[in-house]
């Protein structure tokens, strides 16, 4: 069976139990979010988010394979820098990342209905990109959850690739990382573009792999060593990027 007759036959199955599914998941994971971050902590509240991104993983169906976990240090936080292609990148960051961490995410993302509530309550980090005091206002206040080994993740491409290129990083990323004296740990995400391009709804099964490359230490780095940083972290995650 060719490949056109299989996305065909996925089409009623897409709109009648994954989009449905979509819903009900994400309505029902972002309220018991919420109640556990309120009860229990943020910390405890996180395992809603893998559930969620397992659970929808499983009913797309996307396979999900993670490689370098050995170069996280137990107990170590990191900034982390992934490239981004697709919504589903979501999904595989928060169902297979090995540690906890906190988004850095657009502001607009705060009126997702129950999703926005949830990463609101479990401290990711919303950024209004149309006011830069604002957003580093909010990246200056977000230092303090960053403790105990919980790291903070960025798309420092600011967006998601529309081609499927590495685009240019911006400095935030690399700022916080020297502000913090943290390592930075690039990661490359693949295969995802291809089960949900941007800016398209024509989802399909596939598989994906997320790939920890080895940490890129900031010590004695300073503003000046910023564009030599962002071009080594870059070419790390470049490095397996599909084709």
């Amino acid at each position: 069976m060719n490949e056109k007759l299989l996305r065909t036959c996925y089409q009623p199955y897409k709109w009648l139990v994954f989009m449905p599914a979509l819903a009900f998941f994400t309505m029902l994971c972002g309220t018991l979010a919420v109640i556990l971050a309120s009860t229990a902590g943020p910390g405890r509240a996180n395992i809603m988010g893998v559930i969620w991104a397992r659970i929808m993983s499983a009913l797309t169906p996307m396979s999900v394979t993670t490689e370098g976990r050995e170069n996280i240090r137990p107990g170590e936080s990191y900034i982390i820098a992934s490239n981004h292609s697709s919504h589903f990148d979501v999904f595989v960051l928060y169902g297979w990342f090995p540690v906890p961490f906190k988004w850095v995410m657009k502001m607009e993302l705060r009126k997702v209905p129950f999703l926005g509530t949830a990463c609101d309550r479990l401290g990711h980090i919303y950024i209004d990109r149309s006011n830069r005091e604002k957003a580093l206002a909010s990246i200056n206040a977000a230092k303090e959850r960053i403790k105990n080994g919980t790291g903070v993740l960025f798309f420092p491409e600011g967006t998601r690739s529309r081609d499927g290129l590495l685009h240019a990083f911006k400095k935030g990323a690399f700022k916080m990382a020297l502000d913090m004296g943290l390592p930075i740990l690039p990661v490359t995400i693949t295969g995802t573009r291809r089960i949900l391009p941007p800016k398209t709804m024509d989802l399909f099964p596939g598989a994906a792999r997320l790939i920890i490359h080895p940490p890129v230490s900031t010590a004695g780095l300073g503003e000046d060593d910023i564009p030599a940083l962002m071009d080594r972290v870059r070419e790390a995650v470049a490095s397996r990027l599909d084709g």
